[in-house]
């Protein structure tokens, strides 16, 4: 028994780092569809704060990539919030982080442990932030404060009363 249990202990060691390595973040934005004379995707942009109020990572910036010269990028900073907290010092567009501009809809984003995004997150408290600016639209910005690592499988929410709809955060440990 005593054998079994030695050769089992570096297998269960294991298991458990992966299961660890496994946790996960589960974004859903949704954009809500407007009736307005013009409309326009609004540009977003979601990331992570800590409670300092520090930039941690960004997830996912949608913009207008598309246009000629880099046009697009002049519009990134009406996203007031995260041009202050992080946007002003990238060089667009950045590797697995931009994206065009979406409709109206629910869009859903997945980031596991390991990956780039989440290679800084360190055990603490933090905010998932989501900023919509639109062209002849408004600006809004939602907060949903987490623990990280999460002890258990959680669910938080946030709504929108304007450029953006209900943000949902699901934390898998």
């Amino acid at each position: 028994m005593k054998l079994l249990t030695r050769s089992l202990l570096p297998l269960m060691a294991g298991m458990a780092a992966l299961s660890v390595q496994a946790a996960e973040l589960d974004i859903s934005v949704e954009i809500p569809a407007m009736s307005v004379a013009e409309y326009h995707n609004p540009y977003v942009a979601i990331w992570l704060e800590n409670n300092a109020s520090k930039d941690v990572t960004n997830l996912a910036v949608w913009y207008d990539t598309e246009m000629r010269n880099k046009k697009g990028e002049k519009w990134l900073k009406d996203m007031r919030q995260w041009w202050r907290r992080s946007g002003r010092s990238l060089d667009m567009p950045v590797d697995g982080v931009s994206a065009a501009t979406q409709g109206p809809g629910k869009y859903d984003l997945s980031f596991t442990v390991g990956e780039q995004q989440l290679q800084s997150i360190a055990a603490g408290d933090y905010r998932l932030r989501v900023e919509a600016a639109r062209e002849v639209g408004g600006r809004e910005l939602l907060n949903i404060p987490f623990s990280w690592p999460a002890e258990k499988a959680q669910t938080l929410k946030a709504r929108g009363d304007s450029e953006l709809g209900e943000i949902v955060l699901t934390i898998k440990p």
